[in-house]
């Protein structure tokens, strides 16, 4: 289906629809030199993209080239995005994170002639490897006021290059935006990926323009989002595409200036990632355990009552999960149950959210009114925490390959434990890993095969035009229009997408039972003491667990631990995390017994983004399963 006209059918004339509609509000706010926020209007940030565009295309940029972008999170970035696609071109966007090796593989296989650089020090390592990228012929440097050796440009240069045409009536970039077509790239995305060498994600304009038309969440002018994922990433790229579309400003901050920016701009939305949300539930945990016994007191009191009103409230709305199709004689209990305890806790709820709540939304600047959480699952706990105490956590599903999202929840549709329903013009349905066959939808099955766990598959606008140059790769996962997701879910009966883990993740024991490790892993990391964990176990007798302890909670319980190979080498810690993963993981929390993890060993550091997990913050598996494979092996006794 192709999408309407409404906000434009390439994000050309998305970008030119904004600058005439939002004109002169702020679109981009970054900080100067002395930490104050300076925007730029819609009108601006457009007319420097054209500016670009004219000096691009006088340089010999063609249409459908592949320009590469090297950068971080920054203006520039975002007048470099707009110069390069209303040149014609797309983009081929990465990170300052990259390796050298990934630097190199990305650049000669994506055929990029141009590269924009975030700065020097970017740049010397791109010249450092020239004599190995020969089809390299322009390099620009972005960030402003650097100095540059010959041969390479600035793009503050560029931009009053091409504004100089313009005034003298070239209107090369304006012919050459024109020209742009629905199925021409917009980008090649290449994904980070938990397993081997990254590839080139083709996405076009009409698969991110499917995105801006069905955007099922009420975004709207005046509305103020913090930027604070990696923009080269599919996700938060696609949230300040539709921010763009919708007349809403982005601020850009750092996990360093995050705390004071969200005082200081008092953000109403935000693209963010899992990590993000279980820090600051850890930290205000951290805070009410050190606070006076009736602060304490009050807060518990307060978060009891506050989720007694939203779980009755929920569950009457049909927003409590459901994977089994409760009949009306199981839900009439329940509501009885419900309505009690919502008749018990409306007024005491009420009174203490003033007193206590109100307090903690303030963290997020006070007048929040929701995000959007992807790149990973959020743990339950954390998830219900947010939601009960006011600060709407909308998680989101999806995939570079797909735009990215694939299913999102609403303010309207709020099923905790779910990533919402499928994104508006999107199919899916849910395949048998054994035999192949549909068993979602199947008007045959109770519920038309609701509540059945299977491999999901997606086909809908958004899904990518296939991976650059590798028709192999493409055809494995997409065929008859297709995507597989690799992922393993469920569609509920609320009619939301659970997700239950990745078919490549799954473990299989020794005896052949078939274990997710993602929701055992979501339970252990409740405990305070445990920081960050991996389950393992493949084709072993039984789970064991590689194990991050906290530092800080350990401390904070009496520990003098002073580094991770201190707790390593502690037999009480081992005792407490041993009590914690059986307090956690046992027959009451609702694991099966071949789900509990018998052994576990400590890391001696952390798994970091850009080592042991993406820049997403999801695990690297095979690259801790080889790094940690002695202690794997110690642990299983080497025979497993």
């Amino acid at each position: 289906m192709s999408p309407s006209p409404r906000f434009g059918s390439t994000l050309v004339e998305v970008y030119r629809r904004s600058a005439t509609q939002y004109a002169d509000l702020p679109a981009f706010a970054q900080k100067d030199k002395a930490g104050e926020y300076k925007a730029i209007t819609f009108r601006e940030v457009y007319g420097k993209g054209l500016d670009l565009a004219t000096a691009l295309i006088d340089l010999g940029v063609r249409a459908r080239d592949h320009v590469a972008v090297l950068a971080d999170n920054r203006l520039e970035w975002i007048l470099s995005d707009y110069g390069i696609l209303l040149a014609g071109a797309a983009d081929v966007p990465r990170g300052t994170d990259i390796t050298d090796a990934e630097m190199l593989h990305i650049l000669t296989h994506s055929d990029s002639r141009t590269v924009f650089v975030e700065s020097k020090a970017m740049l010397g390592r791109l010249m450092a490897h020239r004599e190995h990228l020969p089809h390299v012929e322009r390099v620009v440097v972005m960030a402003p006021g650097q100095e540059v050796p010959v041969g390479v440009m600035r793009l503050e240069d560029l931009m009053a290059r091409g504004a100089a045409m313009r005034g003298e009536g070239d209107r090369r970039a304006e012919e050459r935006a024109a020209g742009v077509l629905p199925e021409d790239l917009f980008t090649i995305i290449y994904t980070s990926g938990t397993t081997g060498t990254p590839k080139g994600v083709q996405l076009t304009h009409a698969n991110a323009c499917s995105q801006i038309e069905y955007l099922p969440l009420d975004l709207r002018s005046g509305d103020r989002a913090l930027s604070i994922l990696p923009i080269w990433h599919s996700y938060e790229r696609g949230f300040e595409m539709l921010s763009v579309s919708r007349g809403v400003c982005t601020h850009y901050t750092s996990l360093r200036s995050l705390a004071e920016d969200l005082k200081t701009v008092r953000p109403t939305v935000m693209a963010s990632a899992p990590r993000l949300w279980e820090n600051l539930y850890l930290k205000i945990l951290g805070n009410v355990k050190q606070a006076p016994p009736v602060r304490r007191a009050l807060f518990h009191l307060a978060y009891r009552a506050t989720r007694h009103v939203k779980r009755a409230e929920r569950f009457f709305r049909g927003q409590e999960l459901d994977i089994h199709g409760r009949s009306i004689l199981e839900s009439l209990p329940i509501a009885v149950a419900r309505a009690a305890a919502w008749a018990v806790s409306v007024l005491p709820a009420a009174l203490l959210d003033g007193l206590v709540l109100r307090k903690l939304r303030a963290v997020v600047g006070g007048e929040f009114r929701g995000t959007i959480s992807g790149g990973g699952a959020l743990q339950p706990h954390v998830d219900e925490f947010f939601n009960f105490i006011g600060i709407p956590v909308l998680e989101g599903y999806g995939m570079t390959e797909t735009s990215p999202v694939l299913a999102v929840r609403t303010w309207d549709n709020l099923v905790i434990g779910t990533v919402g329903p499928v994104y508006p013009a999107t199919e899916v349905r849910i395949v048998d890993l054994q035999d192949g066959s549909i068993l979602y939808p199947d008007s045959a099955r109770k519920g038309g095969g609701r509540g059945l766990r299977g491999e999901i598959h997606v086909r809908g606008p958004q899904v990518m035009k296939g991976y650059y140059k590798d028709p192999e790769a493409t055809a494995k996962v997409l065929r008859d229009g297709w995507m597989n997701t690799g992922d393993i879910g469920m569609v509920t009966f609320n009619d939301c997408v659970k997700i239950l883990g990745r078919s490549k993740e799954t473990i299989v024991l020794l005896n052949g039972e078939n274990i997710e490790p993602v929701p055992i892993e979501g339970r252990l990391v409740e405990s305070p003491y445990i920081d960050q964990c991996m389950v393992v176990g493949q084709d072993c007798k039984m789970l064991g667990a590689l194990i991050v302890p906290s530092l800080e909670h350990l401390r904070q319980a009496g520990f003098g631990f002073s580094t991770l190979a201190e707790v390593a080498a502690s037999s009480e810690a081992h005792a407490l995390v041993e009590s914690e993963i059986r307090r956690l993981v046992n027959h009451g929390t609702g694991f099966k017994s071949f789900e509990r993890v018998a052994v576990f060993r400590f890391v001696p550091k952390a798994f970091e983004a850009g080592d042991e997990m993406t820049r997403t913050f999801k695990l690297k598996r095979h690259v801790i399963d080889a790094r940690y494979a002695g202690l794997v092996s110690e642990m299983f006794g080497h025979g497993h």
